[in-house]
């Protein structure tokens, strides 16, 4: 099973330090493991990343943690907790996860953001970690994505962020406003 240990603090890392424990966080094959379908967790992951079992909020950090290791997004589009021996059905009301925090270095094409997420994962946004953005009724709904299939929502003070440092630099795509990390460029408005 991976380690459970807290992160790093967000604050106190370089966006190499960064892009280094984002590399290097081991997480089990769960794209290797086919186990037949063995239920419902009775698990829900709400919109603001609350994790609920069987309607009570789950308090340990380092059990969602967990949780969130062993999380797939099945080819159906349904989300499953899986092990080797076993796997089960989790509601999910959004995405799976909240980026939380960002941090950014550089500017215009040298610039790269990070994010902190709920569980305390951390994600460089690059060709293989795209930012979109989907308009709903209710506006935009920012992600960025994480793992296959897995996506966080950015929470909304951080996409206040996105979009005053995209407005404070001026549009890099004709007149598009969006955001460089990593050398690719990522709009901010709905496409």
């Amino acid at each position: 099973m991976p380690e459970t240990t807290p992160p790093p603090d967000f604050a106190g890392l370089s966006l190499s330090d960064i892009a280094a424990f984002a590399a290097d966080n081991r997480l089990p094959p769960v794209e290797k493991w086919n186990p037949a379908h063995c239920g419902d967790s009775f698990m829900r992951i709400a919109s603001d990343g609350t994790w609920f079992h069987e309607g009570s909020p789950i308090g340990r950090a380092a059990m969602v943690r967990l949780f969130s290791t062993i999380l797939r997004r099945e080819p159906d589009g349904g989300y499953v907790l899986v092990t080797p021996v076993e796997k089960l059905s989790i509601a999910v009301d959004d995405a799976p996860f909240v980026a939380v925090e960002m941090k950014v270095e550089g500017e215009g094409r040298k610039r790269r953001i990070a994010f902190r997420l709920n569980t305390g994962d951390l994600v460089v946004a690059d060709a293989a970690h795209p930012l979109r953005i989907v308009e709903r009724d209710d506006g935009p709904h920012p992600y960025v994505t994480v793992r296959k299939g897995l996506d966080a929502l950015i929470a909304r003070p951080v996409y206040y962020e996105m979009v005053n440092l995209a407005l404070d630099e001026g549009g890099e795509d004709g007149d598009r406003p969006g955001l460089w990390s990593e050398g690719s460029f990522f709009a901010l408005d709905a496409q």
